[in-house]
């Protein structure tokens, strides 16, 4: 029995020593799953975490553009404000301030900009007037006050054919363009103007009824007033036929030699005399246009002259009021 007791206790450690192996293995085998998972995880939660810097950042960049955009538009509208009431003063004071904001012209400065203020003021002037005038000739007021109105309304145009007189000399083409007139109005444009011709054809049925002697006035008037503005026509179309075989002439290729600079110039020159006449193509087209109204006044009675009056503004008025409509119009 001595001697049975060590082997037992051999015998168990060497058994206890071929299990530790794989124990170890089995218990090595346990761990290694669980340390993987937790990398997983980790590598999970880093995704989430950049994800969520990602959009935060998103976020704070989509809120910085909307701030901007807010300050934009509400400087956009300061500007407008500023701008609309910039405006007002200037023609409260007779200057015109450009579209852009930045720059502002007096009445002596810009002459395109300038006749047009005076051209909107002398519009404004004249419906006071022609008001007037509507109120007396309904109102049948004597002789005397419907001709102080009437020689009031005709001062008035005289006015207008100054202004157009100086706004020739700073900027003919301006008022041959007629982008001083409404889109309707510029359908009938012919020299800066109206035809008188044209004018009177249209106030004669208006004026009914009229005597034998001032039928024959104005229809004399009509026909000197047409072949006047067939002259000037004939003489603006040989002015353009002249002024394009100016700039024809010679060679149009660019070249740097001194003589084609110096051909070059010598044509500018021309070119520019030449466009010097149609300053006074439009004072005498304003002369016409002056004088056919004056020479109604004398052949027309008072309150014809009245009626007359009252009928071209009305024609005008109406011309305004489609171009209004046409500008106004639904478009698809």
């Amino acid at each position: 029995m001595a001697d049975a007791s060590p082997r037992t206790d051999i015998s168990t450690d060497a058994d206890t020593d071929d299990k530790n192996p794989r124990f170890d293995r089995a218990l090595s085998n346990a761990i290694v799953p669980s340390d993987s998972s937790d990398r997983s995880k980790d590598k999970s939660d880093q995704k989430t975490l950049r994800r969520l810097a990602q959009n935060r950042e998103a976020a704070r960049k989509s809120r910085l553009r909307k701030k901007a955009y807010v300050q934009q538009l509400e400087s956009s509208r300061l500007k407008l404000t500023q701008l609309e009431q910039e405006l007002q003063r200037a023609r409260q004071q007779g200057i015109f301030i450009s579209s852009s904001g930045d720059q502002a012209h007096s009445m002596s400065g810009n002459g395109a900009m300038a006749f047009d203020v005076e051209y909107a003021r002398w519009l404004e002037e004249q419906s006071q007037q022609i008001n007037e005038l509507r109120s007396a000739v309904n109102s049948h007021a004597s002789d005397t006050e419907l001709r102080m109105i009437v020689e009031g309304v005709m001062a008035h145009y005289d006015k207008i054919f100054r202004l157009k007189s100086d706004a020739a000399k700073a900027d003919v083409f301006h008022l041959l363009s007629g982008m001083w007139k409404t889109p309707a109005e510029r359908c009938f444009l012919w020299l800066g103007g109206f035809r008188s011709s044209e004018l009177l054809k249209l106030l004669v049925n208006q004026l009914e009824p009229l005597t034998e002697q001032q039928l024959v006035g104005i229809g004399n008037l009509q026909q000197s007033s047409q072949q006047a503005e067939d002259a000037l026509s004939q003489g603006m179309e040989a002015l353009q036929q002249s002024l394009a075989e100016t700039l024809s002439s010679g060679s149009l290729g660019s070249s740097g030699s001194s003589g084609n600079v110096a051909n070059y110039m010598g044509q500018m020159a021309m070119a520019m005399g030449k466009l010097g006449t149609l300053e006074s193509f439009i004072r005498q087209a304003d002369n016409l246009r002056q004088q056919t109204l004056q020479q109604m006044h004398r052949i027309l009675t008072t309150r014809q002259s009245a009626r007359a009056l009252l009928a071209i503004h009305d024609y005008f008025s109406r011309l305004r009021a489609l171009s209004s409509l046409w500008l106004a119009r639904p478009r698809e």
